[in-house]
């Protein structure tokens, strides 16, 4: 059975974004969500009104914006498919951070489970190796430049 999707790639991004600031030690407001993702302060406030209907975030306008318990696991989850995602690129891959970080904010909604879980095996399998002198990610690094890629 396949699970419905509970939050839109949008507000995804505004709950990873709220629980990024947390994570630095600062506090959510509007105005910092409308700078960083980008976006119009009504749009902010549109999003923080379905997430605070969802339960996942405390709100009130013009306050600071808390996540709930059910909002920070959703939260966890989202940065940790971006960061595996970004890992991969970076790690395995040899994209540049900057542009692996753009990419994997994109890819975090589109992938599935299963090919999230499959990307952490092969960094953890690359790494594995890596350690007992097999190099796998130098050695498709090499395979790129001979390819001009």
């Amino acid at each position: 059975m396949v699970k419905k999707k509970q939050l839109s790639s949008s507000l995804e991004d505004y709950l990873e974004t709220i629980y990024n600031l947390s994570q630095e030690g600062k506090v959510a407001r509007s105005r910092d969500i409308a700078q960083i993702l980008g976006v119009a302060p009504a749009s902010v406030s549109g999003a923080l009104k379905l997430l605070a209907n969802k339960d996942l975030i405390d709100y009130q306008p013009y306050g600071f914006i808390r996540m709930t318990d059910k909002g920070y696991q959703l939260a966890k989850t989202v940065v940790e498919r971006h960061n595996i995602i970004t890992t991969f690129f970076v790690n395995v891959l040899g994209v540049e951070k900057e542009q692996a970080e753009q990419v994997a904010c994109k890819a975090e909604h589109t992938l599935g489970p299963e090919i999230i879980s499959k990307l952490l095996d092969f960094t953890e399998f690359s790494t594995f190796y890596s350690d007992k002198g097999v190099d796998i990610t130098a050695e498709f690094k090499k395979y790129c430049r001979s390819k001009g890629i």
